[in-house]
């Protein structure tokens, strides 16, 4: 039995996000506005990361631009100061954009309705190859981030846009919060208060209109080469096997098949887990990939 903070966290964070979204913030600086010239944006060169940069050309060697994608309640430079440098470092030209910005809720995104966002990436993509004149890019999402895009993919031409897609602990089939948002049911008007306050969240909960048109007709497009990882321990993207895609270019990965001892959940296998993001760059080159194990985490 998962320990009951562990339970809790979860459902907290789901009705703190819904709640906060209907008040005001004093520091708000956040619009609906699609990204691209956000200040987050801009500080993520000033951090150092060297990511977002857009006079870089991709090369030979890695001829695509990476678009890095946000999971729920993250930014384009919080969810992304490990694993942004790290395949800066490898040599590819790294974009990362925020979305699904509600009006006065700022920093936390990823909380507007997803076939907006979805619409959001798919100008952000357009930039990045217009800028680098590739013809395609490559998708790495968290969370969220590694199920909004198929949206793009399936509705909104990003197929012919985009060579792979990465999802990181992606809630493919919904989250259940470690089975917590069965219990929604139970409190009066909290369903109300999450669909009206943020309905990027309502989106996410299994059995939403979202959810049933994104997965009806099948997981996957054509042409696409999809990634998923997966870690045991995930308490949001629950249950773990739920993010797995079904489909004829599809690699499943758990990452405690990689290392037994890697302990990562849904945060921490994003944001500093270089397990992980070896396997994040074996999907991105598969011609040159090296297996990932316990050891990849000092590469």
């Amino acid at each position: 039995m998962l320990p009951l903070k562990r339970v809790l966290r979860p459902l907290a964070a789901l009705l703190l996000a819904a709640a906060v979204a209907t008040v005001p913030a004093a520091t708000a600086h956040a619009t609906d506005a699609p990204s691209g010239g956000s200040p987050l944006l801009e500080r993520s060169r000033e951090l150092g990361g060297g990511w977002n940069d857009w006079s870089c050309k991709p090369s030979a060697t890695h001829p695509r631009p990476v678009v890095l994608v946000h999971g729920t309640l993250g930014n384009s430079v919080d969810n992304w100061l490990s694993l942004a440098p790290y395949l800066k470092n490898r040599g590819y030209c790294v974009f990362s954009l925020d979305y699904g910005q509600l009006q006065n809720v700022p920093l936390f995104h990823g909380l507007g309705p997803i076939d907006k966002s979805a619409q959001q990436l798919s100008d952000f993509v357009d930039k990045v190859l217009g800028a680098t004149g590739a013809a395609k890019a490559d998708l790495v999402g968290h969370s969220q981030g590694g199920m909004m895009p198929r949206y793009y993919l399936k509705f909104l031409g990003g197929a012919g846009k985009v060579n792979a897609l990465v999802g990181i602990a992606p809630d493919n089939h919904g989250a259940t919060l470690s089975g917590l948002t069965n219990l929604l049911p139970y409190f009066p008007g909290a369903e109300d208060l999450i669909s009206a306050g943020t309905p990027g969240l309502a989106d996410q909960i299994p059995g939403s209109d979202f959810l049933t048109r994104l997965n009806n007709g099948g997981d996957t497009v054509a042409g696409v080469h999809y990634t998923v990882i997966a870690t045991k321990y995930d308490e949001v993207a629950t249950p773990w096997r739920s993010q797995y895609l079904t489909g004829p270019d599809v690699r499943n990965v758990l990452l405690q098949d990689l290392c037994s001892v890697d302990l990562s959940e849904h945060l921490a296998i994003a944001l500093f887990d270089r397990i992980a993001f070896h396997e994040v760059a074996n999907a991105l080159d598969p011609g040159h990939a090296t297996a990932t194990t316990c050891a990849s985490a000092f590469s």
